[in-house]
């Protein structure tokens, strides 16, 4: 178990931000994979719990006694607020992001250590696996090794965003104004990638810093949470769309994506059903999506009419005399 000095004011290097919302005992899981890290540096944790309906139970105010642990209680406002509020409550020179259902190897933060420290990159994005205990655990290995291996550029760097695992130097951001956008109330972490790629810096791959996305959901409510995911992420695309950011991948990735999740699904440790899991999941996100663009245009198309009713005809003036004249 890592141990430090609770009381010591040294700045640490890695300031490891976590937003939660009721999802206590994944979140255990998360803090137990951290005080397990071996080799890594000086890290603070802090919890931007979003308003749960109960604060921080004990066994997770427990982990104050294995290293520098805050947990900030704020009002239900949003993952992307959480987040910030997180950041601006962080001392690290190098935010790190990770989900409360997250788990770090343990050799997880000395990875990225190393990659930081021989790097003038600003971002990284670390390697997410799947937990394949299971059928939905197992749709989400093959899920990110399919994006994972299709985004990576010839560079190192990937375009792919996912704050299950992602690392940024504080000397890129501006905590006090916000790393995400409150207005995207999901898929803020694409958002981010659209600001970084107008920037031209994408995320450096970073593959053995391997952090695990334990989804421990049922088939069910698996699809119901992409369905609501889907609509939501619908705003954000919006925002996305007017910075002039492609950030979707064309049809045709899409099709030679689906083909090399086909190949991989063969694999004994994944299995065909979960690339049915997977299609069925992408399928109905796709159906959402177009739904939500379409009643967007709806409500455009509907709202011209009063917008031209509510607007005033220029008024006659009276001609003066020398007009009349």
């Amino acid at each position: 178990m890592v141990t430090h000095d609770l009381a010591s004011t040294t700045t640490p290097l890695f300031s490891i931000i976590i937003a939660a919302y009721n999802d206590w005992n994944p979140l255990d899981q998360c803090l137990r994979s951290l005080a397990q890290q071996a080799g890594g540096p000086c890290f603070e944790v802090i919890i931007a719990d979003d308003g749960s309906t109960e604060p921080a139970p004990e066994f997770i105010r427990q982990w104050q006694r294995s290293y520098y642990l805050t947990i900030d209680r704020g009002p239900h406002a949003g993952i992307s607020t959480a987040r910030n509020r997180g950041a601006q409550l962080s001392r690290g020179s190098v935010l790190v992001f990770v989900d409360a259902d997250s788990r770090l190897q343990t050799n997880c933060l000395a990875a990225l250590n190393a990659t930081i420290t021989g790097s003038h990159q600003n971002s990284f994005q670390l390697r997410l696996v799947g937990d394949c205990r299971g059928l939905v655990g197992r749709a989400e290995q093959l899920r990110l090794l399919t994006i994972q291996y299709h985004m990576i550029q010839p560079n190192g760097c990937i375009r792919y965003l996912n704050t299950a695992g992602f690392a940024i130097r504080r000397s890129r951001v501006d905590t006090k104004r916000g790393i995400f956008d409150p207005a995207a109330v999901r898929a803020e972490d694409t958002l981010l990638l659209s600001d970084l790629t107008q920037a031209g810096e994408l995320p450096l791959f970073v593959h053995d810093a391997i952090v695990q996305h334990a989804t421990r959901l049922s088939l069910m409510a698996t699809l119901s949470k992409s369905a609501r995911s889907a609509y939501l992420e619908g705003r954000t695309y919006e925002i996305i769309a007017s910075k002039g950011v492609r950030i979707r991948v064309s049809h045709r990735q899409r099709l030679r994506m689906l083909w090399s999740m086909w190949k991989t699904s063969g694999q004994h440790s994944i299995g065909r059903a979960a690339w049915f899991v997977l299609v069925a999941k992408q399928a109905l996100q796709r159906i959402i999506s177009i739904a939500y663009h379409a009643s967007s245009l709806v409500r455009a198309l509907l709202s011209r009419p009063r917008e031209k009713a509510n607007s005033k005809p220029p008024s006659a003036t009276n001609p003066t005399e020398s007009d009349a004249n």
